[in-house]
């Protein structure tokens, strides 16, 4: 971190920790204008491991059955950030029982003897903002049988939090935080009494951030699907408070909501998870539907790219193939080096995947993770085919932004030989090696059978100059690349037909044979799948094609196909595990 922005954060904590505090003197609120209905819904199964005393978040477990979640001890920054974020009330609330209730309403109230007057790391304009949306959804759980006390302590603290919210969401940072701040502030200042005046500016506020922040494509700067199913969720959520109470949402506002829906709906694999690109999960279970549900927009998806990524669908099976450059410099601090790689899912089952952000599991692993490797798709020596540099600001963290990524990605899609065909090609090796990666894909219209084909080329003259140079000083032995094709863990692999195959065996009961033709070797390899809510990354498989470039031109070509045996048609009723910590 710079001086400049060590600076900036001191300043930034500083002047919340201020205006917490003198928000905390704020006349109080002593009531709801209405009454608050939950738009959160949380986890069941994260709930009772909540109540049995087992805290999971950001990838660290405490185990302190007998112990208020604000004595725990706390083993690293984001643990303590995700639990002053309250959105553990919306599994408390799932499960709703009396042990549940018990723990939603003291570990409340603890917080605001604790933290009401602007004490503890809390204070944050996003954080604020989750938190009033949770407080404010949940009112009739945390203040059921409650004195009077305790009840006007929680209407006090709502208060000062509106207030503090109201004079500090724009030291938001662009973008999610902003969101939820914004939102957080529409809810307080509809839910409130006296706290309306604040409801104006802040629905301005929002429409100003829709249209600096999502562009006409419906899309996010930092191309990161999950945080943009986030962002439409607040604003849905945000929409609803507004025409609740008969006001109207900006029109940025709802363009916004009209234009990332039919993206989101893109982006959806058939298992109803979200692709896995540039730190980005899966979503929460459920919330891609509901959100897509509650916006209203039935608008229906397009041909070309989403957010720069596309989709063909056909039967059971689904792609999603990353088709375009990476986030811009200033919005890649969680940017990943993914060009041209794809994910298929078939049915309810993902097949081939991307390792995902191992950002939970500390800074290797998510350095690890953001690396061309850990995608499936081409790269050459180890080398990613966009590169970390320079430190950014995020979050008052240091994070590497991606500096040297590919700047010419071409996509073309049409109809041809019985399916849809995908042609991207990206020039992200062509200054360390002169070549050029096209990738090539054919889903046939039933579903059953994938084609591809990996190309390293090198173009022109002065292409061909510069691998000349290097397959030079590689003393004539050639460049030495891999073609990856990460597998899901939940995917039975073994090498099958004297080691010129693949078969992937799914719990749905398909099969799926994988055969390269060509030179290239190939291996089934260990791998990892890293999702945030688990303890540790997952062990699972990969199929690697080794291969050496020797000529300006050098073609892998490779086929996914489900076996014959297997039916078309397959009913699929086995249930995912809804939490694990292992």
């Amino acid at each position: 971190m710079s001086r400049d922005e060590s600076w900036n954060a001191r300043k930034t904590r500083f002047m919340n920790r201020l205006h917490a505090r003198v928000a905390s003197f704020s006349r109080p609120a002593t009531a709801f204008s209405t009454t608050p209905e939950p738009r959160t819904i949380g986890s069941f199964a994260r709930g009772r491991q909540i109540t049995g005393g087992n805290f999971l978040f950001a990838g660290f477990l405490v185990e302190a059955p007998e112990v208020a979640i604000w004595d725990l001890p706390m083993p690293d920054e984001g643990f303590e950030i995700e639990i002053h974020g309250f959105t553990w009330l919306d599994d408390l609330a799932a499960v709703g029982d009396h042990h549940a209730t018990k723990r939603a309403q003291q570990w409340t109230h603890e917080w605001i003897a604790r933290n009401g007057r602007g004490a503890g790391p809390g204070w944050t304009p996003d954080l604020t903002g989750r938190r009033l949306i949770r407080w404010i959804n949940h009112a009739i759980l945390l203040l059921n049988g409650q004195e009077r006390e305790t009840s006007e302590a929680y209407f006090r603290s709502l208060a000062s939090q509106t207030l503090f919210l109201s004079r500090r969401w724009k030291a938001a940072s662009p973008g999610l935080p902003r969101f939820e701040a914004l939102t957080g502030l529409i809810y307080a200042g509809l839910a409130l009494d006296g706290m309306d005046a604040h409801v104006d500016e802040a629905t301005r506020a929002l429409a100003q951030e829709c249209a600096r922040e999502i562009d006409a494509g419906g899309g996010l700067s930092t191309r990161n699907p999950e945080e943009l199913l986030e962002v439409f969720t607040l604003l849905n959520w945000a929409a609803a408070a507004l025409q609740d109470m008969g006001r109207s949402p900006g029109v940025a506002h709802i363009a916004a909501i009209e234009a990332v829906a039919p993206v989101l709906r893109a982006l959806r694999h058939s298992d109803g998870g979200l692709a896995r690109f540039h730190g980005g999960g899966r979503g929460l279970e459920g919330r891609l539907d509901r959100s897509l549900a509650s916006s209203g927009v039935k608008a229906i998806t397009n041909e070309g790219l989403a957010m720069g990524y596309a989709r063909v669908s056909h039967g059971r099976t689904s792609i999603i193939a990353d088709a375009a450059a990476p986030p811009r410099v200033n919005a890649s601090a969680n940017g990943h080096a993914s060009t041209l790689a794809f994910e298929l899912t078939s049915g309810r089952r993902p097949v081939i995947v991307n390792c995902g952000s191992g950002a939970t599991f500390g800074k290797s692993w998510r350095r690890a993770g953001r690396a061309t490797p850990s995608h499936s798709t081409l790269g050459i020596e180890g080398l990613s085919s966009s590169r970390l540099g320079a430190a950014g600001k995020m979050s008052d963290r240091d994070s590497e932004l991606l500096t040297d990524a590919p700047r010419d990605v071409r996509f073309e899609r049409d109809d041809a030989d019985g399916g849809t065909r995908l042609v991207a090609g990206h020039d992200g090796y062509l200054t360390s090696h002169g070549l050029t990666h096209v990738r090539t894909l054919h889903l046939g219209y039933d579903g059953r059978a994938l084609t591809g084909e990996d190309t390293l080329i090198a173009f022109n003259a002065s292409d061909r100059k510069r691998f000349d140079l290097v397959f030079d000083k590689s003393k004539l032995r050639g460049i030495p690349f891999s073609v990856r094709f990460h597998l899901h863990p939940d995917v039975d692999a073994t090498l099958d037909m004297n080691g010129t195959a693949v078969s992937m065996a799914l719990k749905s009961g398909e099969i799926w044979v994988f055969r390269s033709h060509g030179e290239a070797s190939m291996a089934l390899e260990q791998s990892v799948y890293l999702e945030k809510s688990r303890l540790s990354p997952r062990a699972t498989k990969q199929i690697v094609l080794s291969g050496t470039a020797m000529e300006y031109a050098t073609r892998v070509s490779w086929s996914l196909a489900k076996a014959q045996e297997t039916p078309s048609a397959i009913r699929d009723y086995a249930m995912d595990d809804m939490m694990a910590v292992d």
